[in-house]
C-alpha cells in the first residue's frame, strides 16, 4: 500500500517547557499539517528514554521558575542555574565565545540517539517539508540526524546565549529568524553564516493584526486603548499629528472600561504579584470601575486566584469584570489569550516572549525578570519605550493611575506599535519560500 502523503507547508516543532516556545509556535501553526504543532518532548510514539529526559528538564525548569521567590535558598539555586544560560556581554565584538558546557552535553546526548526517532518520524511522513522550530535543540537534532529539507529556528528573546548556535556554526545549514537587530549581530558574533540569518521580528498572532501594511484589526484595537490610557488627553494633545498619521481619527469615547491583564507563565511563577494586585484594586473591581484579566499558570494558580477573590468578597465579580483565563490545552489557552488581548489596555507580565506583544500597541508593566534572557528583554522593552518596570504591587491603585493621568502608558502603547516589527509571520513564510534576506 502506498504511503499517504502528508500535506502542509512546514513541520512546526516546539517544546512544552513553559509557554514561551509553544506560544511562538502557535502563531505559525497554520503552516503545519492539520494546523498541529509537534512538541518534541511529548509527541505520539516518543520513545520512553527520550520522553524521560525531556520530563527531567521540564520538571527542573518548573521547579527553578517557582523556587526563585524563596529567600536565600531559592535565589542561590536560581542563580546557579542561570549561569548555564547566561548571555555574555556583547562587547568587545570580536571576542571568541566558545560553546558552553551545557551545549556540549546536548550534542553528546544527540550523538547517542536523542531525538533521532522524532526526526526519522518526520522524514517518513514527509521529508520535503521544511522543519521550523521555536527551540534550538530540535534544530540541532534535525541537522545531526540528517533531516533533508530546510531547518529553521525561530528565536523568541531580544538577545541569546551561545546555546542557540551549534558547536560548529560555520558548518551548519540551520537558518535563524531573528526578532531584533541585536540577535542578528549576536548570531554573526557566534559564527553563524550571514546568509542563514533573517531579520523577521517576532511572530505575533495574525488574528490580532489583520493584513500586513493595513493593520485593520490592530489599529481598531489601539484606538480604543489610547482613549482608556489617556483619559485626560495629555498624550493626545502633545502627539496629535503622530496619532493621526499612524492610526487616523480616534473615536469620540471608549466602548469599555479600562482593562488590565496580569499574565503568568505556564509554571505559575509570580502568582503572588497577582494576589497583591487584586487586593490593591479590590475597591475599583467591586464597583466595576475596572476590568481585570488573570491569565496563565496552572490549576493550582487558578485555585490561588479564586481563593484571593473570594476572601475579598469579589466572587460576584468573576466573569463580570474579573476573568480568569486558564486551560489545560495550550492551543485553546492561546486562542482565549489572543482574543482577550484585543480588549486589554495594559499587559502586566514578566519580560518573557510576551515582551514582543508590545508591538500590538499594548503597554507592558514589567514584572521582575526570571533569568538573564528576561533581564535582556526588560532592558530592550525600556529602551524601546514600550514598557515601564512595576512599582510596588501593594500600591497599584496609586501608581498605576498616576501613569495613566500623565499619559505614560499611552506613550508606551504608541512606541511599541511604531517601533516593534509586526509582520514576522508573513516574513517567515517568505523566507521559507527561499525569498531574499529581509533587513528592514
Amino acid at each position: 500500500m502506498a504511503k499517504e502523503k502528508i500535506k502542509g507547508k512546514a513541520w512546526v516543532v516546539a517544546v512544552s517547557m513553559g509557554y514561551g516556545h509553544q506560544r511562538t509556535a502557535y502563531a505559525l501553526k497554520h503552516l503545519a499539517p492539520n494546523k498541529k504543532v509537534i512538541n518534541a518532548d511529548d509527541y505520539e510514539g516518543i520513545p520512553q528514554i527520550d520522553k524521560k529526559f525531556w520530563e527531567i528538564n521540564r520538571n527542573f525548569y518548573k521547579f527553578i521558575s517557582n523556587v526563585e521567590s524563596i529567600p536565600l535558598v531559592g535565589k542561590l539555586s536560581f542563580g546557579l542555574f542561570d549561569q548555564f544560560q547566561k548571555i555574555q556581554s556583547f562587547y568587545p565584538k570580536n571576542k571568541n565565545i566558545a560553546p558552553t558546557f551545557v551545549l556540549k552535553q546536548i550534542f553528546n546526548l544527540i550523538s547517542k540517539g536523542w531525538g533521532k526517532h522524532l526526526i526519522e518520524t518526520l522524514k517518513n511522513k514527509n521529508k520535503e517539508l521544511p522543519l521550523v522550530t521555536t527551540f534550538f535543540v530540535p534544530a540541532f537534532m534535525a541537522e545531526y540526524h540528517h533531516y533533508p529539507a530546510k531547518i529553521a529556528c525561530v528565536i523568541c528573546d531580544a538577545d541569546i546565549s551561545r546555546s542557540w548556535v551549534p558547536l560548529y556554526p560555520q558548518q551548519s545549514r540551520i537558518i535563524y529568524f531573528a526578532p531584533t537587530q541585536r540577535v542578528v549581530e549576536r548570531l554573526i558574533q557566534y559564527g553563524v553564516k550571514t546568509e542563514n540569518i533573517f531579520l523577521t521580528g517576532y511572530p505575533l498572532p495574525k488574528e490580532n493584526i489583520g493584513t500586513p501594511k493595513n493593520y485593520k484589526i490592530l489599529k481598531q484595537d489601539i484606538k480604543q486603548r489610547i482613549l482608556n490610557l489617556d483619559p485626560n488627553k495629555v498624550y493626545q494633545k502633545t502627539y496629535k499629528e503622530l496619532i493621526k498619521t499612524h492610526l487616523g481619527q480616534l473615536p469620540a469615547k471608549s466602548k469599555r472600561p479600562l482593562t488590565l491583564m496580569f499574565s503568568l507563565g505556564g509554571a505559575g511563577a509570580q502568582k503572588e504579584i497577582g494576589g497583591k494586585i487584586i487586593k490593591s484594586l479590590a475597591y475599583l473591581l467591586q464597583n466595576e470601575k475596572l476590568n481585570l484579566i488573570l491569565a496563565g499558570g496552572n490549576e493550582e494558580t487558578k485555585k490561588y486566584f479564586l481563593k484571593e477573590l473570594l476572601n475579598l468578597r469579589l466572587g460576584l465579580n468573576i466573569d463580570k469584570n474579573i476573568f480568569i483565563i486558564n486551560h489545560p490545552d495550550t492551543n485553546k489557552y492561546f486562542e482565549l489569550f489572543n482574543n482577550a488581548l484585543r480588549h486589554t489596555d495594559i499587559l502586566w507580565t514578566k519580560p518573557s516572549e510576551l515582551s514582543f506583544y508590545a508591538g500590538l500597541g499594548i503597554p507592558i508593566i514589567i514584572a521582575p525578570p526570571l533569568g538573564s534572557h528576561e533581564k535582556i528583554n526588560k532592558k530592550w522593552l525600556i529602551e524601546t519605550g514600550a514598557g515601564i518596570p512595576q512599582e510596588d504591587p501593594k500600591f497599584t491603585n496609586e501608581w498605576l493611575f498616576d501613569f495613566i493621568r500623565e499619559g505614560k502608558l499611552a506613550e508606551c502603547a504608541m512606541q511599541g506599535f511604531i517601533e516593534i516589527k509586526k509582520e514576522a509571520v508573513w516574513e517567515i513564510e517568505k523566507c521559507l519560500k527561499f525569498s531574499s534576506l529581509i533587513t528592514s
